[in-house]
């Protein structure tokens, strides 16, 4: 299955268009760690991180991780872990995952820049709940957090994500 953003207001998969939330800067062919952008491409996913406290194991043939508060991701170029899952305290640059709010109480991880990671080239993206008001993300896709849910009942090992270069 495929799932695209075929606007950049909406995802669509199978029958389904459900609002979406991306990058402040829009959709870029060169992404770069901190512009604000979500890359363009075709990409994986690679896994679903969750908050138990806050929901159920969300329902997927993708594999799942239960999200403890320690979690984080290294979003520095520097790192020799960079666009990899860490445990905090860290002494790089990194992105808590256990969050107050509650965009990331279900996270998929996108299989942008990471085969290997290019320090500098995008870090974090991801496929997670948006906010209220469906305000712009730091470069990663947001959903409502039900939307999010059943997308995930139909996503397997198989599944990938179109981002389409719509700033064109």
């Amino acid at each position: 299955m495929q799932i695209k953003v075929c606007s950049k207001k909406c995802l669509r998969w199978k029958s389904q268009n459900v609002q979406c939330a991306l990058g402040r800067n829009g959709i870029t062919l060169n992404k770069k760690e901190g512009d604000g952008a979500t890359p363009a491409g075709i990409f994986p996913l690679r896994q679903v991180f969750f908050r138990a406290d806050r929901l159920r194991k969300p329902k997927t043939a993708l594999p799942i991780k239960t999200l403890e508060p320690q979690d984080g991701w290294s979003d520095d170029p520097s790192d020799p872990a960079y666009n990899t899952l860490i445990k905090r305290p860290y002494r790089y640059q990194h992105e808590a995952l256990w969050r107050d709010d509650h965009v990331y109480d279900v996270i998929v991880e996108l299989g942008q820049n990471d085969n290997p990671p290019k320090p500098g080239y995008g870090s974090a993206i991801f496929l997670h709940v948006a906010q209220p008001d469906f305000s712009p993300t730091e470069g990663c896709i947001a959903v409502k957090l039900e939307d999010l849910l059943l997308l995930l009942t139909d996503c397997n090992k198989l599944t990938t994500i179109n981002i389409l270069n719509l700033n064109n």
